[in-house]
C-alpha cells in the first residue's frame, strides 16, 4: 500500500502547484487561502478520476462529432465542479476555467516528466505478450 503512495502525494502536489500557478496568471481564479488549494487539488483529481471518465463515455458521441476537442470543455466542467464544491476556490466563469484547464494540464505534464524518475511503477506502459490481441 506504502508503494501506491508516493506517486499519489506527488500528482497531488504538482496538481496543487498547477493549480497554484494558475492562480497567479489567470485572474478569474483565487484561493482564499493554502487549505482551499490544497483540497482544490485533491478534489480534482478525484474529479478527474471518477466523474470525468463518466462524462466522457456519456458524450463520446460529441466529443466524436467534435474531433476530441470536446474533451477540453469537460476540462473545465472539472475545474467548475471543484470550484463549486470548495469554499474558498472562487472561479469567475467558464472560459476562466476553459483555458485555465488547459494551462494547468500542459503544466502538470511539463512538471511531471521532470519529476517522474522513469519508475516502471509510476510510469504507464503496454502490455507485452506474444502479440496476439485475442
Amino acid at each position: 500500500m506504502l508503494n501506491n503512495l508516493a506517486p499519489f502525494l506527488v500528482h497531488w502536489a504538482i496538481t496543487a502547484l498547477s493549480l497554484w500557478v494558475a492562480s497567479l496568471i489567470f485572474r478569474g481564479i483565487k484561493f482564499e487561502n493554502t487549505s482551499a488549494l490544497v483540497i482544490s487539488a485533491l478534489l480534482l483529481g478525484l474529479a478527474n478520476a471518477v466523474v470525468k471518465p463518466l462524462l466522457i463515455v456519456l458524450t463520446l458521441p460529441l466529443t466524436l462529432l467534435t474531433l476530441g476537442l470536446f474533451l477540453l470543455v469537460i476540462n473545465a466542467l472539472m475545474i467548475m465542479l471543484v470550484a463549486a464544491l470548495v469554499r474558498g476556490f472562487k472561479l469567475s466563469g467558464f472560459w476562466t476555467a476553459f483555458f485555465a484547464s488547459i494551462f494547468i494540464s500542459l503544466l502538470s505534464i511539463a512538471i511531471d516528466s521532470l519529476v517522474s524518475s522513469g519508475d516502471p511503477a509510476t510510469t504507464i506502459q503496454m502490455p507485452t505478450g506474444s502479440g496476439k490481441w485475442l
